[in-house]
């Protein structure tokens, strides 16, 4: 199995360590914009070699797109056009309605099979590869009936030998879950990073009291911005409609804090509990 990896960072990176070692991959080739970038993952062993895009889609059984969903979206219908009825192609993006909308109609769309690994640190860069990103976390496949059954089994095993478990959805429905538990995570962890920023330039100590809540909570704002911005921008509808929310939230608990009325914030703190029944 020769596989190609385009954009070898925390996701295609991790993915290239786990394929080789448990014997999926033959030999894995590197493509991206930065010749940096792939001479360091060159150097931590995560790919063979590297090559131009059109080079590298001639001699691979399976190509694995893990770059910005801007750029996917760009990408993609000309991959499609490169590869053979025996080819298979496949995304990790955090977004699928708008770009899957745009090869609706290509002649090799069976050829794709739309994923998105639920797995990652706030991390990036070939450096920020691990070993057993993938184990025992969920992937999406969206909506596998435009995609060729052999395609779909093969991505099937890729995933199984990363560790796992599949779900499927259709594109609407991955997006608005995922802004519900992703993207808003993620927008929430910005703003908090902003607002603490903010507040330190009038009082340097308060990052001396900075611990393990806060740093959990705020870790995500070291996400790259190159990643989330295109993110934001694909699904704003429903990022717009949780943030929405979010902030009706913020605001009744703010409301309440004003008006001293802690019976009800201690109700409000009760009802958030019931998270534990979804998060363990």
């Amino acid at each position: 199995m020769t596989i190609t990896i385009v954009g070898v960072g925390l996701i295609g990176g991790s993915m290239a360590i786990t394929l080789r070692e448990r014997g999926f991959a033959d030999r894995l080739i590197g493509v991206g914009r930065r010749a940096v970038s792939l001479d360091k993952a060159l150097s931590l062993g995560l790919i063979d070699e590297k090559m131009d895009l059109e080079e590298a889609i001639e001699v691979s059984d399976l190509i694995v797109l893990t770059v910005p969903v801007d750029a996917l979206k760009e990408m993609l219908p000309g991959v499609l056009d490169r590869i053979t009825d025996r080819q298979v192609v496949i995304d990790a993006g955090s977004t699928k309605e708008k770009f899957l909308a745009s090869i609706r109609e290509h002649p090799k769309r069976s050829r794709f099979v739309a994923t998105h690994p639920m797995a990652g640190t706030e991390y990036s860069g070939p450096e920020a590869a691990v070993p057993g990103l993938f184990d025992g976390k969920c992937t999406v496949f969206c909506d596998v009936q435009d995609s060729a059954p052999d395609a779909v089994e093969l991505v099937k095993r890729l995933y199984e030998t990363l560790g796992m478990r599949i779900v499927y959805m259709n594109a609407a429905a991955h997006d608005l879950h995922t802004a519900y538990v992703s993207h808003i995570s993620h927008i929430t962890s910005f703003a908090l990073a902003l607002t603490v920023l903010e507040k330190e330039k009038e009082d340097k100590a308060i990052f001396e009291l900075a611990s393990g809540g806060f740093e959990s909570t705020v870790r995500l704002a070291k996400s790259s911005p190159d990643m989330w911005v295109p993110v934001f921008r694909q699904n704003k509808e429903n990022v717009l409609d949780v943030l929405t929310e979010m902030i009706h939230q913020l605001s009744h608990m703010k409301e309440l804090l004003v008006k001293e009325d802690f019976d009800n914030v201690y109700k409000l703190i009760q009802q958030s509990n019931e998270i534990k029944r979804i998060i363990k």
